[in-house]
């Protein structure tokens, strides 16, 4: 989980291409969904929790476990299971877990999946009416297909769509987890982060590795880890007065490209952590990278592989 991503408010729009008009179908008649956008970047769908609902969850490939507002938890009347560490951008605490019977997305049911109780005033102070985030414990069994430009999204466990997409297979890595993390016993390892590696044009030769994040609205850089920490963190500026509290918790880094397999993205901009808490894990990989930036996304994490720009 990641504190205070979805309010970063980056001006993306020069690298982000423009929206297309076309049928809103799923390839290979997958069953389609039709999010809900909350600031262009944040995708929204109905799901069901034991069989009751629909409520509004954020689609969230960066996210490892499904998380509930309390407010739900309590509707639904569910057991807390004891507690487990949950990491942010910036910090580590600890969260009240529980069990859900089933969990349901566009007629796809997970049974017994985990779910973490967790504070969502800010993602509501944006959109009341999100009451949760949906992932990787739920999204990694599927194949799935995020498309910007025309405003759907597709999960697939039949393997079809991935006959019907293509384009260039960029391996999605699996990073070992830092010792930081490892520390807590291995409390995050519910599902492989989806990390990819890049290039960036003021970061020299060195391969970066990026979590692709469906649920942030700009790519950041962690700070902390010195051992893996590129040089461009050197060029961090704050924001100018005036922005918000939460905007103020990240340094703006110059623009740059992004180089992914054959695919280059231009004039990037970036963020970073001004002060992460003492207790902020080091981690394996180098920062986000939101789908956003792309007009579609294919995900596969049973075969590890992702598509950027697919035709």
């Amino acid at each position: 989980m990641k504190a205070l991503k979805q309010l970063s408010l980056l001006a993306l729009e020069a690298v982000i291409v423009p929206m297309l008009a076309a049928e809103q179908r799923c390839p290979g008649n997958v069953a389609t969904v039709t999010p809900r956008f909350v600031q262009r970047a944040l995708i929204v769908i109905p799901v069901w929790i034991n069989q009751t609902g629909p409520y509004d969850f954020l689609v969230d490939t960066g996210t490892q476990i499904t998380a509930i507002d309390p407010s739900l938890a309590r509707e639904l009347g569910l057991k807390p299971r004891g507690t487990i560490g949950v990491f942010t951008v910036a910090s580590y605490a600890r969260a009240p877990i529980t069990i859900l019977d089933t969990l349901e997305a566009n007629s796809h049911v997970v049974e017994k999946p985990l779910a973490i109780v967790q504070d969502f005033r800010e993602i509501q102070a944006i959109d009341s009416h999100i009451r949760g985030t949906l992932g990787e414990n739920f999204l990694a069994r599927f194949d799935l297909l995020i498309d910007y430009a025309h405003k759907l999204l597709c999960l697939d466990e039949t393997k079809v769509m991935r006959g019907r997409v293509r384009g260039e297979h960029i391996p999605l890595l699996l990073p070992k987890y830092s010792e930081d993390e490892m520390q807590y016993e291995g409390e995050m390892q519910y599902e492989k982060r989806l990390v990819v590696s890049v290039n960036l044009s003021r970061a020299g030769r060195r391969q970066i590795l990026l979590q692709l994040d469906s649920g942030c609205d700009g790519p950041l850089l962690y700070a902390g880890n010195r051992e893996r920490e590129p040089e461009i963190l050197n060029q961090a500026t704050l924001r100018v007065p005036g922005t918000s509290k939460a905007q103020k918790a990240f340094a703006v880094l110059p623009p740059q490209d992004i180089r992914i397999g054959s695919l280059t993205l231009s004039g990037v901009p970036f963020v970073t952590p001004v002060n992460p808490e003492k207790n902020a894990p080091r981690r394996q990989e180098d920062g986000l990278l939101p789908t956003m930036l792309f007009q579609r996304v294919f995900i596969s994490g049973s075969d590890h592989f992702a598509i950027f720009q697919p035709w």
